[in-house]
């Protein structure tokens, strides 16, 4: 299978399925001499990590990553990283239907219609299992760019959505959801409670921030840094929608509403001072300085327990539930990933632009 790399200076590569004997990526192009530790990636992985709540699907990864090559002596050597993660809770027999049939929704029936085959177990290539080592090449990725911070939180599930008066940084890490808003948190609860129990999923969406990209870092026209970070999470399983800024609310905008106007910059500053930042901190696929900012919608996990209509792979009439343990909202966990994507784009082109304007 093809097309398993993703960056262009700042380059990574997945390798493994949902349930082989192991998940792992190989990152290259990071720049020698940066100190780097399995300690500086587990906390990112710790988030993405299944069965760490009653929301999340119970297979039980421990997720613990080895550095294989790399690094010596505690520091990059700017050589390829490999990292790597055991999978050691696999039920492959959950999955005999799904061998049979095609799951709506889900790429069961496209990767059969491209490669005449599938390793059916979990989904292969095409289950979340793979972002794991995303996430940790975003790690990696972070150590490149220590000055730029960047977070994300599920901003609604299942249509409802935060109250952004209630928005509170460091509600982010005290709930299960990474849920910036605590009564929302409680009202979600409830929301993926009721669509597990009755076998159903819910979508969901991510808002991710990047403060601390200075301004000049990306390209005119084909290496749009807005481009770059769209495909990016658009790439991301189950992602069915990435908005830029104010995204598809800027089309029902007058211009002098969706500009973002600019003053003189105060003595001691660099740039102008923004007043608003309806561009999400990127204009001409160039980064403003402002904070980058996205929203990323996931769909509801197509792996159910409710009926659905659906064909054998012999082209036969049938219904299919899918027996396991699934997201009742894979979107909850996607906020680590949405990060890493971030995190990989970003060191990627803070790269680019060094080796063009030194």
């Amino acid at each position: 299978m093809s097309h398993n790399s993703f960056g262009h200076l700042f380059r990574f590569t997945t390798w493994g399925e949902s349930h082989g004997p192991a998940i792992g990526a190989v990152v290259d192009g990071c720049p020698p001499g940066l100190s780097l530790s399995e300690a500086d990636i587990q906390p990112f992985l710790d988030k993405r990590r299944p069965g760490t709540s009653r929301f999340t699907t119970q297979r039980q990864e421990p997720d613990v990553v080895r550095i294989l090559s790399g690094v010596f002596e505690g520091r990059t050597t700017g050589t390829p990283i490999a990292l790597m993660i055991d999978n050691v809770d696999q039920r492959s027999k959950d999955y005999s239907e799904v061998a049979k049939s095609y799951r709506p929704g889900h790429a069961d029936y496209a990767y059969d219609a491209k490669y005449g085959f599938r390793d059916y177990r979990g989904g292969g290539r095409s289950s979340a299992r793979e972002t794991a080592m995303r996430v940790a090449a975003g790690a990696v990725a972070r150590v490149v760019i220590p000055e730029v911070s960047i977070r994300a939180w599920v901003e609604a599930i299942g249509g409802d959505t935060i109250d952004p008066a209630n928005f509170d940084g460091d509600e982010i890490e005290a709930n299960p959801f990474f849920c910036p808003d605590p009564v929302a948190a409680a009202r979600w609860e409830t929301h993926v409670d009721e669509a597990r129990r009755a076998g159903s999923s819910l979508g969901a969406v991510i808002a991710c921030e990047a403060v601390g990209v200075p301004a000049g870092w990306g390209a005119p026209l084909y290496a749009k840094l807005d481009a770059d970070l769209a495909g990016a999470c658009m790439g991301i399983n189950a992602v069915k929608g990435v908005e830029i800024g104010d995204g598809f609310a800027a089309a029902a905008a007058r211009g002098e509403d969706n500009a973002d106007a600019m003053r003189p910059g105060r003595p001691g500053t660099v740039g102008p001072e923004f007043l608003a930042n309806h561009a999400g901190g990127i204009a001409g696929g160039i980064s403003t300085g402002q904070p980058i900012r996205l929203r990323v919608a996931f769909k509801p996990t197509s792996s159910i327990l409710t009926p659905v209509e659906t064909v054998t792979r012999d082209g036969d009439a049938t219904e299919i539930m899918t027996k396991g343990r699934h997201d009742p909202c894979v979107g909850i966990r996607g906020a680590p990933v949405v990060e890493a994507m971030v995190a990989l784009v970003l060191a990627d082109h803070f790269l680019r632009h060094r080796g063009q304007c030194g």
